[in-house]
């Protein structure tokens, strides 16, 4: 396993949200198509496959939302602090998570490292977690009859 090279997310412009809005829209119906781009300069088109086409896609349209965007590889292992960002939360608290063996990590000499399908199989399971909880909070209140 590698770990990732740390890039900053790239956050648009907003001539780069009107352009990403505009071409997530032109290539969304084309998403499951392999793609060929004639890029002027050069002979060849150059053949994109279509899981690449829809990742593009999705990326364009966070990027239409304004939303700053990264591409970290599933094999990838995190830090902590990666981990923390991912998660949204402090990175004091993935170590406690860590240390209570509620997110599984290796260490590397003395670093902690965490696989990144594990981080993502660890935040489905907070968001399966707060819907349970409010959930069952919704339903207390409908029992008590508190109005909402």
């Amino acid at each position: 396993m590698t770990a990732i090279t740390t890039r900053p997310p790239v956050q648009p412009s907003e001539a780069d949200v009107v352009l990403a809005r505009e071409s997530s829209r032109a290539l969304g119906p084309l998403a499951q198509h392999s793609l060929r781009v004639h890029i002027e300069g050069r002979v060849e088109p150059v053949e994109i496959p279509a899981p690449a086409v829809r990742m593009l896609v999705d990326l364009l349209v966070e990027m239409a939302a304004g939303n700053a965007v990264t591409l970290i590889p599933v094999h990838a292992e995190l830090t902590t602090q990666q981990a923390a960002e991912i998660l949204g939360v402090s990175r004091p608290f993935v170590v406690s998570q860590l240390e209570a063996g509620k997110l599984n990590f290796h260490k590397v000499g003395t670093h902690r490292r965490i696989h990144f399908l594990d981080v993502m199989a660890y935040k489905q399971r907070m968001m399966t977690d707060r819907k349970k909880d409010l959930d069952e909070l919704a339903d207390q209140a409908q029992a008590l009859d508190l109005g909402y």
